[in-house]
């Protein structure tokens, strides 16, 4: 908004038969829109904290608090992306993303029953690259003792 403003000033500033009223009123006129800019405020910690909230498994946490914070991040991304949002409004933004996500209740583990075996067959890794890193190291090994020899 102060550009416009700037480049008047400049012109008049430049024009050796300008008033001193024209020269007043650019003078005005640039002191208002400098008087009216603002700094804009700093959004990278609502931007972290949308990235924090959009990185986390909604499935992990109950219905009730992931619906705050889903309702938190649309509001909290309206305002990242508003170029005039003011240092208030980012602020507060940020406090109610950060109490929306300590808010976040895990889902409840339901315990193990006596006598269920489906808990002790669940497979939590993979073990097929473990034949091939065998023998990939086996192979490294040769090959080194192999060029020992060779050079004595």
């Amino acid at each position: 908004a102060m550009l416009p403003e700037l480049e008047a000033a400049q012109e008049v500033l430049g024009n050796e038969k300008a008033t001193q009223a024209e020269v007043d009123e650019a003078c005005d006129t640039l002191t208002r829109a400098y008087l009216n800019l603002r700094l804009k405020p700093n959004k990278d910690l609502l931007s972290d904290l949308i990235n924090k909230a959009n990185g986390l498994n909604s499935t992990s946490y109950t219905a009730n608090t992931w619906a705050v914070v889903e309702n938190e991040v649309i509001k909290a991304q309206a305002v990242l992306e508003d170029s005039e949002a003011s240092e208030a409004e980012v602020k507060a933004s940020e406090k109610a993303l950060t109490k929306a996500l300590e808010g976040l209740e895990m889902k409840s583990v339901e315990p193990v029953k006596a006598g269920d075996t489906t808990a002790n067959a669940i497979k939590t890794g993979d073990n097929s690259l473990i034949g091939t890193s065998i023998a990939l190291m086996s192979l490294s090994l040769a090959g080194y003792y192999i060029s020992k020899k060779r050079k004595y």
